[in-house]
């Protein structure tokens, strides 16, 4: 997590643009019978894009940026 003078920086869904609670979408949940690691979709979901995870507030907003990530990475500037 990024901090700035001791204050944390909440990342934000590049598609609704909600603050995401990077600690909570990370949060384990459990785990399948075969060992991956379940999370709670409603907290927040991510991605992993280009070398950069990137944060959503759910899974509608993740699939509506995995269909265009450029679109959006260029929305937002990055």
């Amino acid at each position: 997590m990024q901090e700035l003078l001791g204050e944390r920086i909440m990342p934000s869904d590049l598609v609704c643009g909600k603050e995401i609670d990077e600690a909570a979408a990370r949060a384990e949940t459990g785990q399948t019978r075969y060992g991956a690691t379940e999370v709670d979709p409603q907290a927040g979901t991510r991605r992993f894009h280009d070398g950069k995870w990137y944060y959503f507030c759910s899974l509608e907003c993740r699939t509506k940026f995995m269909g265009s990530p450029e679109t959006y990475l260029e929305q937002a500037g990055n």
